[in-house]
């Protein structure tokens, strides 16, 4: 059973995924999935080409935005950035969904996107404590709106 969750109408993050998991995010509507996981991070880990491959074989976009932990990169956001605003809904995973929340909280900063007690109340309610991005959410959310 796949351990989805919701941060908005648009996307769900998860821990490591299976082709399993990628049947139901077919089945729940999601046009795109994020590998936010380097390979090799873990013995038995299942390759983003392996997984790219069958998410195709159920026309679901891919992108390959690997993250490695505490190592997230202004190239990483702005291409998150463009994976959200380029699909409808989208899964996001990485080894615990963890970074993945990370990267969606910073893009939609980097966008003026979502607000960032309302992205940090949606990270809690799905089991992510991103209050030590607080300031960094504010800082780039600010930097947007003022663009």
């Amino acid at each position: 059973m796949s351990d989805f969750r919701q941060l908005s109408d648009k996307i769900i993050v998860s821990p490591q995924i299976s082709t399993a998991d990628i049947d139901e995010a077919a089945m729940l509507g999601v046009t795109m999935i994020v590998n936010n996981r380097p390979d090799g991070e873990e013995d038995g880990q299942p390759t983003n080409e392996q997984l790219a491959a069958y998410a195709d074989k159920k026309g679901i976009k891919w992108a390959y935005i690997p993250v490695t932990p505490g190592q997230m990169t202004m190239e990483g956001i702005e291409a998150m950035s463009f994976a959200l605003r380029d699909s409808d809904k989208i899964l996001a995973y990485c080894r615990t969904g963890t970074r993945s929340t990370n990267m969606w909280a910073l893009a939609e900063a980097f966008v003026g996107g979502t607000p960032t007690n309302e992205a940090l109340d949606a990270a809690t309610k799905a089991g992510y404590d991103l209050s030590g991005l607080k300031p960094t959410l504010e800082h780039l959310h600010a930097s947007a709106q003022s663009s």
